[in-house]
């Protein structure tokens, strides 16, 4: 695992990031690189107003392209993948993709280049989040709420029931965050995203393929959030997890961010 540090810096500094692996040590960009390559899944966990992060990402799927690369994207609901194949497939252009999904303001800087990437070259792209309607219901009603929706919606989300573990260190510590506000469903529907993009990832993996995964770094740091759930699925997958943080300092990794 390997962690990606990104910060404003000053003119005169030569690098606005560094690469540490998980517990500190000096890492470097081809390094992390090679490891990619070695996975069948990388979690890349961005900070999504990170241009560094955005950058690496791209790179990291130039890097992943002769030797085959699938892309998931947080980023785009999974009922909006029919417009994405559309895009894809050249049937609609930017701005009607645009106007039919759900994409983030960021999309057009960030996230078009590797999706534009992949359309050149042919490469599928999977959009994995469940839609944000469902991930309401959860945080409002909690699990139960989804068992009401007819099959054609639950085709967008994990299979039912969602295996759930509250005392995760990451879902126990959105609470502490939170202050105690949002109650025990603010971490179910966190989890009914990992879920449901662990579900998408598993269903697309392609034999020699490395399945890159584009999520917030929430959603796999410490091993946890979608993570959690590929092992409880396929534990014998080879995954690469990378977070992306931020310091002031970049000369080593703060203790908080180790282990991530």
């Amino acid at each position: 695992m390997l962690t990606i540090l990104s910060v404003t810096v000053a003119a005169q500094d030569a690098m606005p990031y560094r690469i540490f692996n998980q517990k500190g040590g000096s890492a470097n960009e081809k390094r992390m690189l090679r490891e990619m390559s070695k996975a069948d899944v990388v979690l890349f966990g961005e900070q999504h107003n990170s241009p560094v992060a955005h950058w690496l990402q791209l790179k990291g799927t130039k890097h992943l392209m002769p030797s085959g690369v699938i892309i998931g994207m947080e980023m785009i609901e999974a009922d909006d993948q029919q417009h994405l194949e559309a895009f894809l497939s050249g049937k609609i252009d930017a701005k009607a993709l645009d106007t039919l999904a759900r994409l983030w303001n960021n999309h057009a800087t960030d996230y078009a280049p590797i999706i534009d990437i992949a359309k050149v070259n042919d490469i599928k792209v999977v959009a994995s989040n469940i839609p944000r309607r469902y991930a309401s219901m959860v945080y409002r009603h909690g699990f139960g709420a989804l068992d009401t929706l007819p099959a054609t919606d639950k085709a967008w989300i994990a299979p039912l029931p969602i295996e759930y573990d509250p005392e995760l260190p990451g879902y126990k510590a959105m609470l502490t965050m939170m202050g105690g506000h949002g109650g025990e469903t603010l971490p179910m529907a966190q989890a009914i995203k990992d879920a449901t993009m662990a579900h998408f990832i598993l269903s697309n993996l392609e034999n020699g393929k490395t399945f890159l995964h584009l999520n917030g770094a929430y959603h796999s740091d410490r091993y946890e959030g979608i993570l959690w759930y590929l092992r409880r699925k396929q534990p014998g997958l080879r995954v690469l997890t990378i977070s992306t943080v931020t310091q002031t300092d970049l000369r080593k990794l703060e203790e908080e961010h180790r282990g991530k």
